[in-house]
């Protein structure tokens, strides 16, 4: 098998290519969106958000609407309530974060228990990205469309709210507006990434890119190019070696996400724990060598 033929074999199956489109495009706004959520800190907030929007996802189903719309619902619903927990007890943040979404998490594990269906609903945690149907494709690339629009035009202030949030009141932004702009923002995302990769793993594609580009620049406008580029790199990978593997397609893109932060975390030039101390060491090299050819430059011809 050429390698033309090993990259066109997956695409001649339609349902491949519902899984190409929408692994790509949940890869894409996951790894957009990380970017601010690893800056912010808010790892523990993402995975609460995921996991919380099971019951909602359950609800849906019964009540015979699109999943997305009970996802959304208690994504919300889940942020609301860590903030209320939060500013109205002495509980602390991470605290009320554990308590919503564990408990949210579990009610949908009951609810899938007690829900007779004709439908797998243990898909809605471990994803069925093979089984996108041609409407799910649509709707969840409508949600990407919107959320990555949305990432795009206030960046600026997204990002101001990250690195300064009180310089961004001070310039006239509402930093609690833009907190909760982009907790929203957050559930949507969950609600793209919910069909690829399931419950569990939505957290990963909503962290490791970020991360990843995090520790190969200091430039937050490159890392917003980085992070999305790795994703869906890794997405198109994942879903190679799924196919000739035969193994989760899901869980298969995390792993690439895993290896690519591995590589990085240890050979990026100036992050990186390898890769920081080779440099270091060359440039010492060079110091001592240009050091040595200097003082040979003041020596007497002979």
């Amino acid at each position: 098998m050429d390698l033309v033929e090993f990259l066109l074999e997956p695409l001649r199956y339609a349902f491949m290519v519902r899984a190409f489109t929408a692994g790509v495009v949940a890869a894409i706004v996951c790894g957009l969106l990380s970017c601010w959520l690893v800056l912010v800190g808010w790892s523990l907030m993402g995975d609460a958000v995921s996991h919380a929007v099971l019951p909602g996802v359950v609800l849906a189903y019964i009540a015979g609407v699109p999943f997305a719309v009970g996802a959304v619902v208690f994504g919300f619903l889940a942020v609301a309530l860590i903030g209320l927990v939060r500013d109205t007890s002495r509980v602390k943040e991470d605290a009320a974060i554990g308590i919503v979404f564990t408990t949210l998490f579990a009610l949908g594990l009951v609810l899938i228990s007690v829900t007779p269906s004709d439908t797998d609903l243990n898909h809605i945690i471990f994803g069925n990205l093979l089984g996108v149907s041609r409407g799910e494709l649509i709707q969840i690339t409508g949600l990407a469309a919107l959320v990555f629009l949305a990432l795009v035009l206030k960046r600026r202030d997204f990002t101001l709210y990250a690195f300064d949030p009180v310089h961004a009141y001070a310039i006239g932004l509402n930093p609690r507006v833009l907190g909760a702009t982009l907790l929203g923002l957050l559930a949507l995302t969950s609600v793209v990434a919910l069909q690829a990769v399931g419950v569990i793993l939505v957290v990963a594609m909503l962290i490791i890119p970020g991360a990843t580009a995090y520790l190969l620049t200091d430039r937050f406008g490159r890392m917003l190019v980085l992070a999305p580029a790795i994703s869906a790199v890794c997405a198109v990978a994942g879903l190679y070696v799924s196919y000739y593997a035969d193994t989760a397609p899901g869980a298969t893109m995390v792993l690439a996400q895993g290896a690519v932060f591995t590589a990085v975390y240890l050979f990026a030039p100036r992050q990186g724990l390898i890769g920081s101390r080779v440099v270091a060491a060359r440039r010492r090299a060079r110091h001592v060598t240009g050091g040595t050819a200097a003082d040979k430059v003041g020596e007497p011809l002979h």
